[in-house]
């Protein structure tokens, strides 16, 4: 059992930057695959980069790549996502999650575990 809580969101300007942190309580950290995800208004949530357990092996979704980075502090229980050049589009709430499986981390069904969100508004 794994307990998720993010934070680093906000309101921000496009081309703009921010952070988010999300840390990782219960279980082993070093354990999980991590991964982000986002949920605009009206939208589904959708994949935004995925982290495994070393922090070698990182995939992005192409609306991201390039401008944001996955990264993680397993001695501090810490996953982050930088973001940077961010736009307008990538408004939403942001959730991280982890699973204890070897999936591949791409899709919201192979997380077991989620935080509650962080809100990210980007303005134009």
């Amino acid at each position: 059992q794994l307990q998720l809580v993010e934070s680093g969101g906000g309101l921000v300007q496009a081309g703009g930057s921010l952070r988010l942190s999300c840390v990782a309580s219960g279980s082993t950290f070093r354990s999980y695959r991590m991964g982000w995800f986002r949920q605009g208004p009206g939208k589904e949530r959708e994949f935004v980069a995925t982290i495994d357990w070393s922090g070698t092996s990182i995939d992005y979704a192409h609306s991201v790549n390039g401008r944001f980075t996955a990264s993680r502090d397993n001695d501090k229980n810490t996953l982050y996502l930088q973001m940077n050049t961010l736009k307008p589009e990538d408004t939403a709430d942001y959730y991280c999650a982890a699973t204890f499986t070897m999936r591949t981390g791409k899709g919201e069904n192979d997380y077991d575990y989620w935080g509650q969100g962080t809100q990210v508004t980007v303005s134009s």
